[in-house]
């Protein structure tokens, strides 16, 4: 599959998502909860679309040590569900970066009606084409996103480039795990442009081969496990929002594939992994 084709599965894949701007607001509105008087500790109880919710954005703080002093690239940041809830609990500043435009649209938009717009920033950009400069950032985070990009190696060498000596790379990430065949590969890409998937060993050896120590590389395939089929169980609850929206056709192909991953989860052939490295 070329690049074109993969990153339209991906945009397509956000595009039609069942957490969208447009649910959350309509969420919002059915709470009774004005926009007027809207903050990020109301807003994080809608926007989170990552697994373990804030508890896994305190985690991977946490182990990168996030400051009021730190300057965070979010790679790959969605709605900016995380970077406003680290700048408004840790004072940071953070910068988000995703290919999907109206994720970043969207995110700007909220991070707007939080008031966070003078600490949280967001711009379309590719992560294999980083728009930074050389040593940039504290530190790097990302959460269940880099399995939708191409090329492991390049993404974790501009991750490190932009990582100042001695800063963090953090992340959460979907992996392959053992007897995913041709055809499960390829309908994961197609339905949710998930490719070229990463391993904990692999993303520990390309960590290493770009200049970082890996100080923690965790399994968390039994936590996940529990998770999606709790979060696929949500996805459904939001049937008629979604249908309304993009459609039956859309939302049926969104479950179908959904499922498949929810099993593949479940069945050891998909896995998920945190990772903690220091740039030497």
């Amino acid at each position: 599959m070329n690049i074109d084709a993969h990153t339209g599965n991906v945009v397509n894949f956000y595009d039609t998502h069942p957490i969208n701007e447009q649910q959350i607001l309509e969420k919002l509105r059915a709470d009774g909860i004005g926009l007027a008087t809207l903050n990020e500790d109301i807003l994080q109880l809608y926007d989170m679309d990552h697994y373990d919710g804030v508890e896994a954005i305190d985690v991977l703080a946490q182990k990168a040590g996030i400051s009021a002093t730190s300057q965070v690239l979010d790679v790959a940041s969605g709605m900016g569900g995380p970077a406003r809830y680290l700048a408004h609990n840790y004072g940071c500043r953070v910068m988000g970066i995703d290919l999907t435009e109206s994720r970043v649209e969207g995110a700007i938009r909220l991070t707007e009606l939080t008031g966070l717009s003078d600490r949280v920033a967001f711009r379309t950009a590719n992560a294999l084409v980083n728009p930074f400069s050389d040593q940039t950032f504290d530190v790097i985070i990302g959460q269940e996103a880099w399995c939708h990009i191409p090329d492991k190696q390049r993404l974790i060498a501009e991750c490190v480039r932009v990582t100042r000596i001695g800063g963090h790379i953090a992340f959460t990430d979907i992996l392959e795990g053992s007897g995913l065949n041709s055809g499960q590969r390829e309908e994961l890409s197609r339905g949710m442009g998930y490719v070229d998937l990463g391993t904990l060993a692999g993303y520990q050896g390309l960590l290493a081969a770009a200049g970082c120590v890996v100080e923690e590389a965790e399994n968390l395939s039994a936590r996940w496990a529990v998770i999606l089929r709790q979060r696929q169980e949500m996805y459904r609850s939001l049937e008629a929002q979604t249908v309304a929206r993009f459609g039956e056709a859309v939302y049926r192909r969104w479950d179908d594939v959904y499922t498949l991953f929810v099993g593949l989860i479940e069945q050891g052939q998909l896995a998920g992994g945190r990772f903690l490295a220091r740039r030497r």
